[in-house]
């Protein structure tokens, strides 16, 4: 039994461990993110299912996979979380897939502009390299002052960045030269920044 104590508080301490240095990058980024100049990588909020229905047609959201209730509450903390630590957006773009543009405009950080370089390549609904070859050539152009917020999809950003990232999960990076230096990676929960009384949802 002591061995079994002794093993299940090392555990612990383990798992605690991995905890604070999440944490403490966590909040590096968001530092990070405070100064300006960086680019804001988002996969959108959970939309239960995989690519879109063969009926599927741009523009029309009850063709698509779209948000589902738990999925748009995270876009608003999100938000929420953003403007908690006064971060700012200088410009909003968006894949035209409803599910990404009801993330963008739910997470309420600026306007937001649908463009055809964040738009899913998934199964063949567009070109895999024409699209990365824009999405790369708009991410380098970036200098600022505020940061630029992209919300697209997971084969877009896997293609960008070598690995995917879960719903709602982004990735910041750092347009140097022709490359782009990861920043750190954020994923909000919908219950961290549940509410605040002088916003009304």
């Amino acid at each position: 039994m002591p061995i079994l104590r002794h093993f299940t508080l090392a555990l612990l301490l383990a798992v605690l461990s991995i905890f604070s240095t999440t944490a403490q990058a966590n909040d590096a980024t968001w530092q990070a993110l405070q100064e300006g100049g960086l680019v804001i990588l988002m996969r959108h909020s959970l939309a239960p299912g995989i690519g879109d229905p063969p009926e599927f047609e741009r523009g029309r959201c009850e063709t698509q996979r779209n948000l589902s209730a738990a999925g748009r509450a995270h876009a608003q903390a999100a938000g929420r979380a953003f403007r908690a630590r006064d971060i700012p957006v200088a410009a909003v773009y968006s894949s035209s897939w409803c599910r990404a543009l009801d993330t963008a405009e739910l997470m309420a950080v600026g306007p937001v502009e649908p463009t055809p370089w964040l738009d899913s390549f998934f199964r063949g609904r567009g070109d895999q390299a024409s699209i990365t070859q824009a999405a790369q050539e708009q991410i380098a152009a970036w200098q600022g002052p505020g940061n630029l917020l992209l919300v697209t999809h997971q084969v877009n950003i896997t293609a960008l960045m070598g690995g995917g990232v879960g719903s709602g999960e982004m990735i910041v990076v750092r347009p140097v030269d022709e490359s782009l230096q990861v920043v750190g990676r954020l994923s909000v929960s919908g219950q961290q920044f549940a509410s605040y009384p002088h916003e009304t949802l």
